[in-house]
């Protein structure tokens, strides 16, 4: 190892530089003056005068959206958190309620439980990295075919794409209906979107695959300018309204009456029942 490495590897000047402050460049409280957001004031221009999905974006991107962006990522959330107890994290919620554990745990652990790269806010980093890819490869000659049949000569067939598959049905109700929002909203199809399209079609024509609402919001917030890790940050909480329904339903309920099991009802296949040995009387073993 050089002299030259070791001095970088003990080079801590930027951790001295930050030793002792917090130094943020989002805002904070400034007693006796205002409380500030990226520059906005909060009770002055963003409390009562921006929505909360606008302030939310703020919060994770540090710019402010138009109140119709707002408007599609609340009705996203809708599409994204429905009450039903069988799905993975609601089903946690429906357990902590029937432990009679706090709603913030039920929804946190939730929340934690959504965070997967098969379904929830934990799509967003693959399926918004590949529609963006995908588009650089279209501006490079590549068809929607040509990026279909390269995805599937590197991972198999069927080509499992983020964004285009569905692994319980085909096709996804939630794209139609945020298509209606989309179009009710006046946003127009961007570059990303129209080629979420075409991979679809190919898709469909060959597989009988779809795509499905990771692919559709990837493809439009791609469009509306978001990176992958900003799409991320902006629906990390995406399922916590499912999750709180079904904690309700379940701690109104007596305690532990949510999908309750008898032993007959395990299948156990170890080993036999055996004695236990017991310690004589004042011993510790």
């Amino acid at each position: 190892m050089s002299s030259h490495q070791t001095h970088e590897e003990n080079d801590t000047s930027y951790w001295d530089r930050l030793h002792g402050f917090i130094r943020t460049s989002k805002g904070g409280w400034v007693i006796g003056e205002a409380i500030y957001n990226q520059g906005f004031s909060m009770m002055e221009e963003l409390v009562g005068k921006a929505s909360f999905f606008q302030v939310l974006v703020l919060n994770a991107t540090g710019r402010l959206p138009k109140r119709r962006l707002a408007d599609w990522l609340e009705a996203y959330f809708i599409c994204l958190s429905w009450p039903d107890a069988r799905i993975w994290c609601n089903q946690i919620g429906s357990l902590a309620g029937t432990m009679g554990a706090t709603p913030v745990a039920a929804v946190t652990a939730g929340i934690l439980a959504a965070d997967s790269r098969m379904y929830g806010p934990g799509t967003a980093v693959a399926a918004t990295d590949f529609i963006a890819l995908a588009l650089a490869k279209k501006e490079e000659g590549m068809t929607a075919a040509g990026i279909v049949e390269e995805h599937r000569q590197r991972f198999g067939s069927p080509p499992k794409i983020a964004g285009f598959a569905r692994p319980v049905a085909r096709g996804d109700e939630r794209v139609f209906a945020m298509e209606q929002v989309t179009t009710a909203l006046q946003f127009t199809r961007g570059e990303h979107m129209n080629l979420a399209y075409e991979i679809e079609e190919v898709l469909a024509n060959t597989y009988d695959e779809r795509m499905n609402i990771a692919g559709y919001r990837s493809a439009f917030l791609s469009d509306q300018g978001f990176t992958s890790q900003e799409v991320y940050r902006i629906l990390s909480t995406a399922v916590h309204s499912g999750v709180i329904a079904c904690y309700a339903e379940a701690a109104d309920l007596p305690r532990e009456s949510f999908f309750p099991l008898r032993c007959n009802d395990i299948d156990y296949r170890g080993p036999g029942p055996r004695p236990f040995p017991r310690s004589p009387r004042g011993t510790h073993e």
